[in-house]
């Protein structure tokens, strides 16, 4: 299985374009909001999220371009965590594909339905199949997914639907035993979440902060609660934890938020990270599992 790191940002990217925080000047090598590409055969593509950011991303990825057709794509899936804007509005850049599928939480489907109507406008375009996220099979790939926690999206919080509105996927490859684990939102460490994990070849975990009070402290926040509403469990809580589960071969952070000073290379926090064992790749790495 090949894997493909499209972006590795949280929403907005970074640098942000409305922010002047030190990590936004700082010149640190920039990173485009989060989106993962997978393919058994090198061939034909998944997407796990679309970021706004999708057509830069794939002009800047060669196994993603158009071809050998006038109008041929080798992208035919895409699977999304959850409905926020960050992660779902790349469909709408996405909307000449005559034919994709999408894979969300039911949850997520309906909030692109009735609250943000994404599906409504796509289909004045093509026909796309949607299909709540359940076990199913890629190319060969086995595909599941794991709930991680009920957080809407801001523009539906008004949704009574029952949860979970966020996941995370474990994609296995049976040929090769190559096992993928994408979960770049996680409220919380949660029960299951080790066993979900248990032999991936890499696991692709929530990197948004990497303390705590990160956010308060390099926007000048005066509400210490907005970071905790965002929904992302720090890196210094998730860190030393990952020393004491040897059953997975490589960690790496991703969904790198603007003010997460893991994002100079250069730093202390990206040594510490490092020094623990994990990674922290950048747009458009690329891992063979």
């Amino acid at each position: 299985m090949k894997v493909i790191l499209l972006g590795t940002a949280a929403g907005g990217g970074f640098p942000q374009w409305n922010c002047a925080c030190s990590q936004c000047t700082s010149g640190s090598p920039s990173r485009t909001q989060d989106s993962v590409a997978f393919s058994a055969d090198g061939r034909t593509w998944h997407l796990l999220n679309a970021s706004p950011d999708i057509r830069a991303q794939i002009l800047a990825t060669p196994a993603l371009r158009a071809g050998p057709g006038p109008r041929e794509t080798p992208l035919r899936t895409v699977l999304l965590t959850d409905a926020e804007l960050d992660h779902s509005l790349g469909l709408l850049m996405l909307r000449e594909a005559t034919a994709l599928t999408v894979h969300a939480p039911a949850a997520a489907l309906h909030a692109l339905t009735d609250h943000f109507p994404a599906r409504a406008v796509i289909g004045e375009y093509h026909d796309w199949t949607w299909h709540p996220s359940t076990e199913t099979t890629l190319d060969g790939l086995v595909i599941t997914s794991f709930p991680i926690s009920d957080k809407q999206p801001k523009y539906a919080r008004s949704s009574a639907h029952p949860g979970p509105w966020v996941v995370a996927y474990r994609i296995h490859d049976p040929a090769t035993g190559g096992t993928l684990v994408y979960a770049p939102c996680l409220r919380t460490w949660p029960p299951g979440f080790d066993a979900f994990t248990d032999g991936a070849s890499l696991v692709l975990l929530d990197g948004t902060f990497y303390s705590g009070s990160e956010f308060t402290t390099a926007t000048d926040s005066a509400n210490p609660a907005a970071q905790q509403a965002m929904g992302h469990v720090p890196i210094t809580t998730t860190l030393p934890m990952l020393t004491n589960r040897p059953g997975v071969a490589r960690w790496a952070y991703t969904h790198l938020n603007n003010t997460n000073p893991v994002v100079d290379p250069a730093g202390a926090e990206h040594a510490a990270v490092v020094g623990a064992g994990a990674e922290v790749p950048p747009d458009g790495a690329e891992f063979t599992l």
